[in-house]
């Protein structure tokens, strides 16, 4: 197997830098909306054998070091009692208002409430056995508290703060669950196979760094404590964090992901040399020519300044309408450029 991207999230030495793509299983890809014409999102999402054959397209097509699982951060959400639907993003009938609302939600039996996830983990495995390590994954708490109070995405994210600063009971025993149903979430996904999880916090950047620190960080914390990852690294993506880093690191993780708003170098520099980071093209790159594409690239890398513990990937994800030949020139490079 192709083991860089592992060895590159324990901070070993690699022969060339670890590639992927943050949705890379998605509509940038004809073969991915062939299989998505015939179900809707969530039914894709369920069927295991679907959701593998959708995982497996660009690790084939555009040469990446890891896969990821295909699959929704709020998939373990709805069999806590909230009805998700898609369209097209994600949309709570119900959002959470109240202690009560809170009392309501329920923990998931993951082997019987979400078993589709567990069996495209091993039917993944399988089929990836001798090419690449399998990536699991899972919102942050705060991300997935932020959906569920505000029902959908959000400009100014007004009901999640509201309860937070507002009614911090609500908020801290909505956070409680939410954590603990991530734990046993990100588990279920290691005991099934997943090889490496990665933890998304896409709202996690809309706080202060204090308002972080104090309403955040303490459930990314239990969260990330709590995971069976003798042999799993963890990696902990918080979107929009270039300015309070160094908090952000202090949840733990063994890998760092980091947007295209901060210099990478000067990152690594701030965290230090024990964790690893992931990242940070802007993903409008890829709409550029090939040579600008490659002389981004080359900037990262060089930011990069050839330290261990490097994986390239997007700083956020792949955007819809990139053509994917310039996906697939830009994993080109990382690899040609790189090569030790």
């Amino acid at each position: 197997m192709n083991m860089r991207f592992l060895d590159a999230c324990w901070g070993k030495p690699v022969d060339r830098t670890p590639v992927w793509l943050m949705r890379q299983a998605g509509r940038y890809l004809p073969e991915y909306m062939a299989v998505r014409s015939k179900c809707t999102f969530l039914e894709l999402c369920k069927t295991p054998e679907l959701a593998a054959e959708v995982t497996i397209q660009p690790v084939d097509y555009l040469g990446v070091d890891a896969a990821i699982m295909f699959s929704d951060i709020l998939t373990p959400v709805e069999p806590m009692g909230m009805k998700l639907d898609f369209v097209p993003g994600p949309v709570f009938e119900s959002p959470i208002r109240c202690m009560a609302d809170v009392e309501k939600l329920r923990i998931p039996q993951m082997e019987q409430d979400v078993p589709y996830v567990i069996e495209t983990i091993k039917i993944l495995r399988r089929e990836l056995a001798g090419k690449v390590p399998l990536i699991g994954f899972g919102g942050a708490p705060f991300t997935l508290a932020c959906y569920m109070v505000e029902g959908k995405g959000s400009k100014d994210f007004a009901q999640i703060k509201r309860m937070m600063y507002a009614a911090p009971d609500v908020y801290g025993a909505l956070m409680e669950k939410i954590t603990t149903m991530s734990m046993e979430y990100l588990n279920a996904q290691i005991a099934a196979g997943a090889q490496c999880i990665q933890i998304f916090d896409t709202w996690g950047g809309i706080l202060s760094p204090a308002d972080y620190e104090r309403y955040v960080l303490p459930y990314t914390v239990r969260l990330i404590n709590g995971l069976n990852r003798m042999e799993t690294p963890v990696i902990h993506f918080v979107k929009g964090s270039g300015a309070m880093l160094d908090t952000v690191v202090k949840a733990g993780g063994d890998v760092m992901g980091l947007d295209w708003h901060v210099n990478l170098g000067a990152a690594r520099n701030l965290i230090g040399p024990k964790m690893a980071v992931q990242g940070n093209l802007d993903p409008t790159v890829l709409y550029a020519t090939n040579e600008i594409i490659e002389r981004e690239v080359k900037r990262v890398l060089d930011e990069n300044a050839g330290r261990p513990g490097h994986i390239f990937n997007l700083g956020h994800g792949i955007l819809p309408t990139v053509p994917p030949e310039n996906a697939k020139f830009m994993v080109e490079c990382v690899h040609r450029l790189s090569q030790n």
